[in-house]
């Protein structure tokens, strides 16, 4: 119930918030509410992937991104996440989400979202995904040429492409297990 009511009320103050470019940063502003804690009382874990799908959201809304998404008649895919958690926040902080697209291979594009409070990073969560049409996969290249930008990713970062490189490792470790 707290993601849809945190949906909402980013979606009402959509027709405030004005377009960005997709390389840009958005940022969305939250407050820490009792169902977001754990026994530890403070933001749990699980709660700041939560978080993120509504900093991805408007991301994706005020980029354009949905619009190319809706020409392919393709949905978003979240392939993988990691967080890294550096300070705690706590009931009633508020907080902000600063969301960008860091950049993109062959079939993924990987979006950062960092949690900052008072000017200080308290955690990221990272995401690659992809979208999906009917008709398979949406070239990222294609996808982001779409989106007026240059089809030539940014450069990742080693420890991002490190990253990307262990979860594909993972996802062939898992399905020769399935074989078995």
């Amino acid at each position: 119930m707290n993601l849809w009511f945190r949906l909402l009320l980013m979606l009402l103050r959509r027709p405030w918030r004005k377009p960005v470019g997709g390389l840009d940063t958005t940022v969305v502003k939250m407050r820490v509410w009792p169902l977001d804690l754990d026994f530890n009382r403070h933001v749990t874990n699980g709660r700041y992937f939560t978080m993120a799908d509504v900093g991805r959201m408007d991301y994706v809304l005020r980029s354009g991104a949905y619009k190319v998404a809706l020409r392919h008649k393709a949905f978003p895919i979240v392939g993988d996440v990691w967080g890294k958690f550096r300070r705690e926040l706590r009931l009633f902080e508020a907080f902000e989400i600063h969301s960008r697209m860091l950049g993109w291979d062959d079939k993924w594009v990987f979006v950062e979202h960092r949690f900052i409070r008072k000017e200080r990073v308290i955690g990221v969560v990272m995401m690659r995904g992809l979208f999906r049409s009917a008709k398979g996969l949406v070239d990222p290249q294609e996808f982001i040429a779409e989106m007026n930008l240059d089809p030539q990713s940014p450069p990742l970062p080693d420890w991002l492409s490190a990253w990307s490189e262990s979860c594909d490792g993972m996802s062939s470790q898992l399905r020769e297990e399935e074989l078995c």
